[in-house]
């Protein structure tokens, strides 16, 4: 039995790879995606500097074999510090996407499957949580946990709960008549069992694409709060804060603004077409 639902697993996984492998695209975008997170991992390999060595003698030094990129105001390597820069991006995204997805699973699980009234209630309250827009949302608060990194990330991941629980309710409405989950329910297997074996792995295709895109847009939400203070604190090099340090010298140093912009702007838009990929490769209607 289980060699069985190992190799339906395998199946499915070869399925989609083979679809996906067919957009170009998405698969340029999936190898950037992987460069990135190797570049985070082995950032003390790869970066020739530290990102906290400051060299007064070195300040605002253009490129040069010694600074690729050169240096910024205190005279730290600025091609290091996007190199470290990276781990604490996609620190924000990816935590904060699976805070608000691992939460979002489990509230839409319970609305879509057992309906009625705690359908109404979860929804409802859902409502009154996106009237407030959700970047005001993250902004407060990020303020009131006080700024830092990690309050960032879970601000971000707070925000972003309604998302998924409202993806997995429609996904579950969808399939909760099935046979199999009937035959499930007429053997009278509890239902916590029935949504964790039938319903979640059945409704969680949608949620995959989701959740990639869901990466590259709380990369940009992480590195917006980082902008006006409440994520990443000095001497940290996420990119968001990079832009910020060097906003208000940007006519004369503009580089220092423009190369992590760049890379926020290459890994959000490697998420997102990699999400439509996704997208493409899980429609079965699309199969062929």
């Amino acid at each position: 039995m289980n060699e069985t639902v190992s190799w339906r697993k395998k199946s499915r996984f070869a399925e989609t790879w083979r679809q996906l492998k067919k957009n170009k695209v998405a698969v340029i975008c999936l190898f950037v995606i992987i460069a990135v997170v190797l570049i985070a991992i082995f950032a003390p390999v790869i970066a020739p500097y530290s990102y906290e060595k400051q060299d007064y003698s070195s300040v605002y030094a253009p490129p040069s074999a010694e600074h690729l990129l050169g240096t910024d105001g205190l005279g730290r390597d600025i091609l290091s510090r996007l190199i470290y820069g990276a781990g604490q991006s996609l620190q924000l995204g990816v935590i904060s996407t699976a805070i608000a997805s691992v939460i979002g699973i489990i509230i839409g699980s319970i609305a879509g499957y057992y309906g009625g009234w705690k359908d109404n209630l979860i929804m409802r309250f859902f409502d009154i949580y996106q009237s407030i827009p959700m970047f005001l949302l993250c902004v407060t608060l990020a303020a009131v946990m006080g700024p830092s990194l990690n309050n960032a990330t879970l601000a971000i991941g707070i925000g972003m709960i309604p998302g998924p629980a409202r993806m997995m309710r429609a996904s579950i409405l969808s399939i909760r008549e099935m046979d199999y989950v009937e035959s499930a329910k007429a053997i009278n297997a509890h239902s916590s069992h029935i949504i964790r074996k039938y319903i979640v792995p059945n409704a969680i295709a949608p949620l995959i694409v989701y959740v990639t895109m869901s990466i590259g847009m709380n990369v940009l939400a992480g590195a917006a709060l980082s902008f006006i203070g409440l994520g990443a604190q000095p001497p940290v090099p996420e990119w968001g804060a990079m832009v910020s340090d060097a906003r208000n010298i940007m006519r004369d140093h503009g580089t220092l603004a423009l190369y992590p912009g760049i890379c926020i702007m290459i890994v959000v838009l490697a998420f997102n077409l990699l999400g439509d990929g996704l997208r493409d490769a899980l429609d079965p209607r699309l199969k062929n």
